[in-house]
């Protein structure tokens, strides 16, 4: 079991555990984020000594399941940053579904840069119980792929909220899970983690996700501490701070659409 199967250098079988929760023939935007991260990441004359500090994907329609494919090309390639971008395209589509572009950083060595706070830790994940997903209409999803465990607030509670995130399979089949593919794949959580509207009465949907990352990740589990705001325009934003057990990491920020479910 795992998010993907691999075909060959640049196909992927999207498997059952990619399926979101509103659309049993598409995938959470989770884990082709993470799929399109570690391309980047693992690119032919990637340097090992640079970072993604910052990656934004726009999701330009519903990613089906099914074969999926991954290219990656380089924009701009400097002595301290790179930026670098990828494409997700679903089979016989014939235009990518997700682009995302990231922003590499040189990494200095340890010591040569001082540490400044990162600010207040949550709760670890090993102090709190198991938390069930919100309500979802097939057995095997995103929903059932990933453990969870909320530090504040709940799906079945309106408003902020904190969960702990992670992975019970592999990105890939058969290949190592890195620490960008868990803090990818659990990001775009953060408008469903904070959701400030009825899942019922309305739609809350992101079209795009930007991640910036300050510190690299360490461990199994990512927490997402999201807080959503909403015009009545129909615009939202979910804003999220990213966490491992060490404390903050990084940002994630979504774009909402929010609209009365017809």
């Amino acid at each position: 079991m795992a998010f993907y199967e691999r075909i060959d250098g640049e196909r992927f079988l999207a498997t059952e555990d990619t399926r979101g929760p509103w659309d049993a023939g598409a995938q959470h935007a989770g884990p082709p984020a993470a799929l399109l991260g570690r391309a980047v990441e693992q690119r032919a004359g990637a340097r090992p000594d640079m970072r993604i500090a910052r990656i934004t994907f726009d999701i330009l329609r519903p990613v089906p399941l099914g074969v999926v494919s991954v290219r990656v090309r380089e924009l701009r390639l400097g002595r301290s940053t790179e930026v670098v971008e990828a494409e997700l395209e679903p089979a016989g589509v014939g235009q990518p579904a997700v682009v995302a572009r990231a922003l590499r950083v040189r990494v200095a060595a340890d010591g040569v840069v001082p540490a400044v706070a990162e600010g207040p830790r949550l709760p670890p994940p090993g102090s709190l119980e198991q938390s069930p997903f919100h309500a979802v209409p097939w057995e095997r999803g995103y929903h059932t792929a990933m453990e969870m465990r909320f530090a504040e607030g709940g799906f079945a509670e309106p408003g902020p909220g904190a969960c702990w995130m992670r992975m019970r399979v592999p990105l890939v089949a058969g290949e190592p899970v890195g620490a960008l593919d868990r803090v990818l794949v659990a990001a775009d959580s953060g408008n469903g983690i904070s959701a400030a509207v009825d899942f019922g009465r309305y739609v809350f949907v992101n079209s795009d996700l930007t991640v910036h990352l300050h510190r690299h990740p360490a461990g199994e589990w990512v927490a997402v501490q999201a807080r959503t705001s909403v015009d009545p325009a129909g615009i939202g934003l979910a804003d999220s701070v990213l966490h491992d057990e060490k404390g903050p990491l990084g940002r994630g920020a979504q774009s909402l659409f929010v609209a009365p479910r017809p």
